[in-house]
């Protein structure tokens, strides 16, 4: 298949075997890569994912004996082949899968344009899917649904819109409440993975006996129920959502076929050269228990050796870094499987630890503020990536990776997102810092560098208190001096 130095040769090998698979050469899908999806949620949800931190380096790639791709190849094909999958997907589904220009867009944009930060997905869905199928199943609803939370938050738990929704299902404040998720000062339930799946099968039941039609709840889901029945008296009556497409809002316009165009993409990912990148933690790597004592993310890294923004990703709800206790209910914290033992093991002198070391709000607001900020760039005539990195004292590999760029390649007007690692320094600082009476708790990739320039102690100075030597391994969680006692 295409490469980045030739695509005339593999692509007449392609068709010659098939007759059906095409090829777009990197810098052309760069050129392609337009301010179409600028304004899109659907999009901006996608690009989130550049900067979460939960993946490991690489991708869980299993080939496939059909597909003999080259690592760089972008295999695309004819309508014929889109129209002929996606009737399969149709024939098994409650949906109306339908192949369009619409939806091309669509999965252009998924398997084509930011086709890195799709594999992203595929590594979240790892984490969410099984659990998200397992609600589904109880509530007796479509499979297919777990699909729209990938429409709606791109998989991230942390999502939140310009107008305030929030969560892998994109909850606003009055209809969270409507359908239990409470939110407090320390707790908000639209950002709990599990809470949020049941609240949305609840409001996607209602919506589908409202309409007793999929894709107008689906179009509900995301405009409401009321802009769906302005938009079917407007068309005369219709009870199509193609048919009442034109009269709904523009966000929702495309929200269906991003929908269709998603159940294909997950369904034909590896068609596409595209795998999964590798998560840290998937759906059977972890477990939920209750607690009986307030307890901060903070302790549990230190008390558990879990590094803090682990706990942190694992726990969207807990708004302040601390998991509250109440005689009412139960708060639970979700934890690797392998540290839920030792948890359990320690419960009681976990507790009694907690209450001698109290971890203050301010503490954890700390830590969150050393957290990487994020900055959207418009790229002006004459720029490369290259100037661009130099700005903002990253790599342009960062910059790649950050934007889901195949190529070097960009142009004037086009919005990069940029991590901001220290506000206002001209050095890059390294995220995660856990400092704890002196103490600092190694995060992946550290190095003796890294967290010297994150606490400000020289690297003389940490080498000094902790016995080190130059080459020092530093194990992700380890605890280590920065100051003397």
């Amino acid at each position: 298949m295409l490469t980045k130095k030739s695509y005339i040769l593999p692509m007449l090998v392609a068709f010659l075997l098939s007759g059906r698979i095409m090829a777009m050469p990197h810098d052309t899908l760069s050129k392609k890569d337009s301010l179409k999806f600028a304004d899109d949620p659907i999009a901006a949800n996608l690009d989130s994912l550049a900067h979460l931190g939960f993946f490991e380096k690489g991708y869980d790639v299993v080939k496939s004996s059909m597909y003999h791709f080259s690592a760089d190849s972008i295999p695309w094909y004819s309508d014929n082949v889109f129209n002929d999958r996606m009737a399969k997907l149709d024939a098994n589904s409650p949906f109306d899968l339908v192949y369009n220009g619409v939806v091309k867009e669509y999965i252009e944009m998924y398997a084509l344009r930011k086709r890195m930060l799709t594999s992203r997905v595929l590594a979240l869905s790892k984490l969410y899917f099984p659990m998200m199928e397992q609600v589904l199943d109880r509530y007796k609803m479509p499979l297919e649904l777990k699909y729209l939370a990938v429409v709606e938050s791109a998989l991230n738990p942390g999502a939140c819109s310009k107008t305030g929704a929030r969560g892998l299902w994109q909850f606003m404040y009055t209809t969270g409440k409507l359908y239990n998720l409470q939110v407090t000062s320390y707790v908000d339930e639209r950002n709990d993975p599990v809470k949020s799946t049941i609240a949305a099968c609840e409001y996607l039941k209602f919506l589908h006996g409202m309409f007793n039609d999929w894709q107008l709840a689906l179009a509900a889901y995301n405009c409401g129920p009321m802009e769906v029945s302005k938009a079917i008296r407007r068309s005369g009556g219709k009870m199509n959502f193609w048919e009442i497409r034109p009269y709904l809002p523009k966000e929702t316009q495309g929200y269906v076929p991003a929908f269709i165009a998603v159940n294909y993409v997950m369904n034909y990912a590896t068609s596409h050269n595209i795998y999964p990148g590798i998560p840290n933690a998937t759906f059977f790597d972890v477990d939920t228990i209750c607690v009986h004592q307030q307890l901060s993310f903070l302790q549990l890294s230190t008390y558990l050796n879990i590094p803090f923004n682990e706990i942190a990703y694992l726990n969207p709800s807990y708004k302040l870094g601390v998991i509250p206790y109440s005689e009412e209910g139960c708060y639970t914290v979700c934890l690797p499987v392998s540290k839920v033992g030792t948890f359990v093991a320690n419960e009681n002198a976990i507790y009694a630890l907690a209450r001698k070391d109290t971890v203050s709000s301010q503490q954890v607001l700390a830590l969150q503020k050393n957290m990487p900020e994020v900055e959207y760039y418009r790229v002006r005539r004459g720029e490369h990536l290259s100037t661009i990195a130099n700005r903002y004292h990253c790599t342009v590999r960062e910059l790649k990776e950050w934007n889901g760029l195949a190529s070097a390649a960009i142009h004037p007007g086009q919005h990069l997102m940029v991590y901001l690692y220290s506000k206002g320094s001209s050095a890059k600082k390294k995220k995660g810092v856990a400092e704890d009476k002196g103490y600092y708790i190694v995060q992946k990739g550290d190095t003796l560098w890294h967290i010297s320039q994150s606490t400000g102690v020289s690297v003389a100075t940490i080498k000094k208190l902790n016995n080190l030597s130059g080459t020092a391994n530093l194990a992700p969680g380890t605890k280590i001096k920065i100051a003397s006692n």
